[in-house]
């Protein structure tokens, strides 16, 4: 599989543009990919995910940057190399939806299937499997990244938001909850324990 995290300048994959792409393939982890983009012509541009990202404006207009459709073109070339092409992460919808909006935008021709592999469906199955109490809001499942992190044993994703960080915390998360084991030599230093008791704020 391949773990995604894309940044965007809002929530709604028509009306807003990609700003970054960061991803990891599984099988061979250290083969990467990030790149950024500036947004294209006449996207909407919210403030609270630039919030949650970590751009600025100018950086959103730099015509130094690529091109959206520069950046879906080199993450689709990139994923070619990668010999089980799954999207996979946190909310992977959303990233699959982005970087599909922004291939038609672009006339580029889409290679990947519906199908999603979501680390928060993975999660909540491995502590429902150990008898683990999961977070709720509002009768709804609070488990977001970095409460998964911090069951897998791991330090919550520093702030703010990068795509590349963003998908090297999921797929170490991905490892330990499917296979019992580290990934990624950044992250051997936290060892393996469970914590089954996390803060539901």
């Amino acid at each position: 599989m391949i773990v995604v995290d894309m940044e965007s300048s809002g929530l709604d994959p028509q009306n807003h543009s990609l700003l970054s792409v960061g991803a990891i393939d599984f099988l061979n982890s250290s083969n990467t990919f990030y790149g950024e983009c500036r947004v294209w012509e006449g996207a909407h541009v919210d403030v609270e995910a630039l919030a949650v990202n970590g751009f600025t404006h100018e950086e959103l207009a730099d015509a130094k940057k690529q091109t959206e459709g520069d950046l879906v073109r080199a993450f689709l070339a990139w994923s070619e190399g990668c010999a089980e092409k799954t999207i996979a992460g946190q909310n992977p919808s959303a990233d699959r939806d982005f970087l599909r909006a922004g291939a038609a935008r672009n006339h580029l021709d889409w290679q990947f299937a519906f199908r999603t592999i979501d680390l928060h469906s993975v999660a909540y199955m491995h502590m429902v499997q150990r008898g683990a109490v999961i977070p709720l809001m509002h009768g709804h499942s609070a488990l977001s990244l970095d409460k998964i992190l911090v069951y897998c044993g791991l330090p919550e994703e520093p702030k703010p938001h990068n795509g590349l960080r963003g998908a090297t915390y999921e797929a170490e998360a991905f490892s330990r909850l499917l296979y019992g084991k580290p990934l990624l030599p950044l992250f051997k230093k936290y060892a393996l324990l469970w914590g089954d008791t996390l803060d539901t704020r």
